[in-house]
């Protein structure tokens, strides 16, 4: 009789796909989406098959013109959580210590599990704004600890760490001959205020990010990590394992995109600070919300000033037919995440209806 496996699947992903859907939707955290229309592409530009092998050459020269990287320290994958999953099976063995950051995103906590990694937690308080602590990270490590995760901006809160953090970190990381993996998705959309990727700060950085969620061009899982060359070659071969080969016209589109991130950029700059406004004028008016709001990008995490998250959460789905993401996926049940990156009307109604779903249980309390 065969035993039962185990099954590792994500359940934040898996309700994102399933349950997430909804007349006004304030769930996603990604931006509106860029339309193909926009991009000066032909269908006679596009191939179904070209020459990838390691990395399509026009697209490598291009990420690395973007973030400073060397080529050689260049590696394309699908997307970000893609590119987390190559960075962390790279570096860690069954058995390691994975150190990560409490709350967090919880594809990153399902990854390391399926990989077999012994995973330990880092606070970040919503009384110390979230911040990175180096202390804490001090405190939580341990000589089996091979890889500190962080994400920046935070995934839930929206809240940057600073260069000196993420060094101080590198050197916690560095005196035990471990690699930090800094997921830089959400930085992406730091336009007023955008810096060197985490990878510029030392040889045991590594990182990632993508194109998917600041230009609303999540459809391209154009992604990327950032390496040394050794653990970038790493990378590419475990790719053979897992993706192979990318989609040829996803690539030269990505391309194209890039070629033009400027136009698509100013888009996204545009869209946000008019939805950021709205947000902040709306949470600002709320007694009843406790938020630690984010200098940019395109996700916010309030908390409930009394009670659990899911019953507010079940109630504003089901009468009022919005939705955010329960805080339970990122190990936070009193908090909601939102997105705002997304149409302004209906960010404006889906605000409107979260205040009277806040309304109605304050009256029932």
């Amino acid at each position: 009789m065969c035993s039962q496996r185990r099954e590792i699947r994500s359940a934040y992903i898996e309700w994102a796909k399933l349950r997430s859907p909804a007349r006004f939707s304030l769930a996603a955290s990604d931006l509106l989406h860029f339309p193909l229309a926009e991009l000066p592409v032909r269908i006679e530009d596009l191939e179904i098959t070209g020459p990838s092998g390691y990395g399509y050459g026009p697209l490598l020269e291009r990420l690395s013109a973007k973030t400073g990287a060397p080529v050689e320290c260049v590696v394309h994958a699908q997307g970000t959580s893609m590119a987390n999953h190559l960075a962390m099976a790279a570096l860690l063995e069954s058995g390691d210590e994975v150190l990560v950051e409490d709350p967090t995103y919880e594809a990153i906590l399902s990854a390391a599990q399926y990989l077999g990694a012994r995973i330990r937690r880092f606070p970040r308080k919503f009384e110390a704004g979230f911040q990175v602590d180096p202390r804490e990270v001090e405190r939580a490590i341990s000589p089996r600890t091979r890889l500190i995760v962080i994400t920046n901006l935070h995934n839930p809160t929206g809240v940057r760490t600073s260069d000196s953090t993420l060094k101080m970190v590198g050197e916690i990381a560095r005196s035990l001959g471990a690699h930090v993996l800094v997921d830089e998705v959400y930085e992406e959309a730091c336009f007023d205020a955008p810096r060197k990727s985490a990878f510029h700060l030392g040889p045991n950085f590594v990182a990632t990010s993508s194109l998917t969620k600041a230009y609303g061009l999540s459809g391209l899982r154009c992604g990327w990590v950032l390496a040394a060359p050794q653990l970038a070659q790493r990378m590419w071969r475990l790719n053979d394992l897992f993706g192979v080969m990318p989609a040829h016209p996803a690539e030269l589109l990505s391309v194209v995109a890039l070629d033009h991130l400027p136009k698509i950029a100013a888009r996204a700059k545009k869209l946000l600070g008019t939805n950021r406004a709205i947000l902040r004028t709306f949470l600002d008016s709320r007694h009843d919300l406790l938020t630690i709001w984010p200098e940019a990008g395109t996700i916010a995490f309030p908390q409930l000033a009394s009670g659990r998250a899911d019953a507010f959460c079940q109630l504003l789905r089901e009468k009022f037919e919005t939705s955010v993401v329960p805080g339970r996926f990122f190990e936070a049940p009193e908090h909601f995440r939102l997105g705002v990156g997304g149409d302004t009307a209906i960010l404006r109604e889906g605000l409107s209806r979260i205040g009277a779903a806040l309304d109605e249980l304050a009256a029932k309390s």
